[in-house]
């Protein structure tokens, strides 16, 4: 079993059906969330904000590269603050930090005290991506695992159990990997995440495992380390 995991969820994964978040999606995962915290195991969470606003989309109608960045920044800490309140409902103690000052909704991205809250046991969400324009939420995964030295990123795919050679609701003959190194995920040009998030988890000797969060109890499952989806080296 895993002693502390960063959990990697897409913004698309919290809002299903809905526009921008549905209730029955926030509530199971807090749910799950909490079971996995029962094990004994600290969690840290990153979260994207696609169900709001998508880089490509941004740069589509006009807008700046950087401004849309920052944008889909802002949407990042909605999301943190949607699941904040989900696991808080469940009886879950969070914090969110951002990477982005706002110290009247949440506290800044501290190294030491996001490690402080995991050590007593509290869920710690970051917001705000990396801070920057140009990275990814994928590589504030990568960054914010190395920082917290996590054992893991657990990056929960919606509807898709593992890294396929093509896309499985596309191509009936795509093969599902079992496990995989960041340098296939590169050669191979797998869209498991982007390029500098990938290098950053290989130059670090960081854990990946992806796997599909619709499934029910598949959080506890990665979390308790039995080998759901795939897994990158």
């Amino acid at each position: 079993m895993y002693k502390r995991v960063l959990l990697k969820l897409s913004g698309e994964a919290l809002s299903g059906t809905e526009k921008n978040f549905d209730p029955n999606i926030l509530h199971n995962l807090a749910e799950e969330i909490k079971e996995a915290q029962k094990l004994g195991t600290e969690i840290a969470i990153v979260v994207g904000g696609g169900n709001f606003i998508r880089g490509k989309t941004v740069a589509d109608i006009g807008i700046d590269r950087v401004q849309g960045d920052y944008m889909g920044m802002l949407a990042t800490i909605i999301n943190a603050l949607a699941i904040q309140s989900a696991l808080e409902a469940v009886g879950v103690d969070t914090r969110v930090q951002t990477a982005i000052d706002m110290p009247k909704v949440a506290e800044p991205f501290i190294q030491r005290r996001a490690v402080h809250h995991l050590e007593k046991g509290t869920v710690v969400i970051f917001g705000g991506g990396t801070g920057s324009p140009y990275f990814s939420t994928d590589t504030t995964a990568a960054l914010r695992a190395s920082e917290i030295k996590a054992d893991v990123i657990l990056m929960a795919k919606n509807g898709v159990d593992g890294v396929y050679s093509a896309d499985p609701k596309k191509d009936p003959n795509a093969v599902k990997f079992e496990t995989l190194t960041y340098m296939d995920l590169l050669n191979k040009g797998l869209q498991v995440m982007d390029s500098t998030a990938t290098s950053m988890c290989m130059d670090n000797k960081m854990e990946l495992m992806v796997f599909n969060m619709n499934e029910s109890g598949n959080i506890v499952r990665a979390v308790s380390g039995e080998k759901i989806g795939t897994i990158i080296k």
